[in-house]
């Protein structure tokens, strides 16, 4: 299948609301030849990228938006203005591989639609961009519900995630202290010729220089380094782990903290890892394998305790939330489509349950790190705040780390270009039993 293809239907099912990339573009990759899956995956997330942006400069072009039923010619088109805009494929190549995919779709009068819209943005697209520039959606590539929430939320500093999320993601590793520590394997990156350094925040991060098959790295196979983004990485340390304790993963998918929650404390009495659907704790398994790590693997909503907890209470939680993913966005780029404003009320209600679900089950004494992948103020302080106001038993502590920024309740994590992903952490511990 030709690749352009191949990123077309995969963006129509996410344009259609019927699938994120990660469930629909494995799918397609699976149907074009190995030498073009990279370029079929750049295409594809490209174009997720400079969507908001691509979207309106095709509204500028075409004289009528596209029916419900053509999402997928509009992806093809969107496609072809990505390549066009932000590769070095030729403009013939482009436009006319592009233009030959119609057939494919059935679609046939489409062919002289696209040639013509890909033809006139060869000519027109770099002067009409400019002249809309003082759009912000355009300027940041950002849907504008998203823009203008994290320039409510974020005055200072909102060009700039907006730019680090627009940015490539730099390949993070985290060292398993198990095997190595993170200077001896800097070193043994160093002898195989890999340029590489350490993380800012992380004591197992490394950030190479370029990313990698991470097959090709030392010790991959047996477990010397797994990858996972710097930011993520504080939650083993931040949860003060210790021998004997009883741990709860919740919400776990798809297994990088709990396989470091083991790496980081080898004298654990058990780490429970819990996630809302069985095929999502496969990809868990799979690492803890890899890892010659243990866990006790629970499919189940958290939510639901009297369904899988066995009334032993935990002496650490880490609750890494269902969330809006609006700190990862430069990672999944489809975020920008898929998450609308009506999803963030739901999500911080969400957060909240899984909360007040959890708590019962952690030990006076006991601390449960609460953390998401959110950018968004309403999904993280204000979720903690509601929390310790209606949970008398609860307490805030201070997070011992200099990394993000501090909030009214615990520390916001601002994606970095070159750096870690945006994240949120806030620390609480259980001074007493709830009444009643």
């Amino acid at each position: 299948m030709n690749p352009r293809l191949a990123a077309a239907r995969a963006l129509a099912a996410v344009l259609s609301g019927k699938a994120s990339l990660n469930s629909s573009l494995p799918t397609q990759l699976d149907k074009v030849e190995e030498r073009d899956r990279g370029l079929t995956q750049d295409l594809a997330f490209g174009t997720a990228r400079w969507q908001p942006r691509l979207e309106l400069l095709a509204a500028q072009l075409l004289q009528k938006p596209f029916k419900a039923a053509d999402s997928d010619v509009q992806a093809l088109l969107l496609v072809g203005l990505y390549q066009l805009f932000y590769t070095r494929i030729p403009a013939h190549a482009a436009i006319g591989e592009t233009v030959g995919c119609a057939d494919k779709l059935k679609k046939p009068w489409a062919k002289a639609l696209l040639n013509a819209v890909l033809r006139r943005a060869q000519r027109e697209g770099e002067e009409l961009l400019a002249s809309m520039e003082r759009d912000p959606v355009v300027r940041t590539a950002h849907p504008r519900w998203l823009q203008k929430s994290l320039k409510a939320f974020w005055p200072e500093q909102w060009e700039a995630i907006c730019a680090a999320n627009n940015a490539h993601p730099p390949m993070i590793l985290r060292v398993n202290r198990r095997h190595h520590s993170r200077d001896a394997y800097l070193a043994l990156l160093g002898e195989a010729g890999i340029a590489a350094a350490a993380c800012q925040y992380s004591r197992d991060g490394i950030v190479l220089a370029a990313a990698c098959d991470v097959r090709g790295l030392p010790g991959f196979a047996e477990g010397w380094i797994s990858v996972q983004d710097e930011a993520a990485q504080l939650a083993a340390d931040l949860l003060e782990l210790a021998p004997g304790q009883r741990v709860l993963d919740a919400c776990c998918a798809p297994g990088g903290k709990t396989c470091h929650l083991l790496e980081a404390e080898q004298g654990l009495a058990e780490v429970v890892a819990i996630d809302l659907e069985a095929k999502r704790l496969v990809r868990v398994r799979e690492n803890l394998a890899r890892l010659q790590l243990d866990a006790k693997l629970i499919a189940c909503d958290a939510r639901d305790t009297a369904n899988w907890w066995d009334g032993k209470t935990f002496q650490r939680i880490l609750l890494d939330a269902p969330c809006s993913a609006t700190g990862v966005i430069r990672r999944h780029p489809d975020i920008k489509l898929t998450r609308q404003a009506d999803d963030i009320p739901a999500l911080a209600m969400l957060q909240g349950e899984l909360l007040d679900a959890l708590w019962p089950t952690l030990e006076v004494g006991g601390m449960l790190l609460y953390a998401t992948c959110s950018s968004l103020p309403t999904e993280n302080t204000e979720v903690i705040e509601a929390f310790l106001a209606r949970t008398p038993g609860a307490r805030e502590l201070d997070l011992a780390t200099e990394a993000g920024l501090r909030q009214p309740h615990g520390r916001q994590l601002l994606a970095q270009e070159g750096g870690h992903d945006g994240f949120y952490y806030a620390k609480l511990i259980k001074i007493a039993a709830s009444r009643g």
